[in-house]
């Protein structure tokens, strides 16, 4: 576990480090990756999750003269 090495914050009789800088950076690039695929994943389904829209009714007009 952690050695106690190296400068930190004492809260509470707790030494809290500083992350390094890698961890801060992937850190941030992963929660950047998530709002993303929030986003995109709210852009396709938000009208179904929100209940404007039934998942059965499909994208559009998918008729059957369409030669499917």
């Amino acid at each position: 576990m952690a050695g106690g090495h190296g400068e930190g914050i004492n809260y509470k009789g707790l030494i809290v480090h500083k992350p390094k800088r890698w961890h801060t950076v992937t850190g941030k690039g992963l929660c950047a990756v998530m709002w993303f695929w929030v986003l995109y994943r709210a852009k396709q389904d938000g009208p179904v999750v929100l209940g404007w829209r039934h998942p059965w009714e499909g994208h559009g007009d998918h008729g059957h003269e369409s030669g499917h």
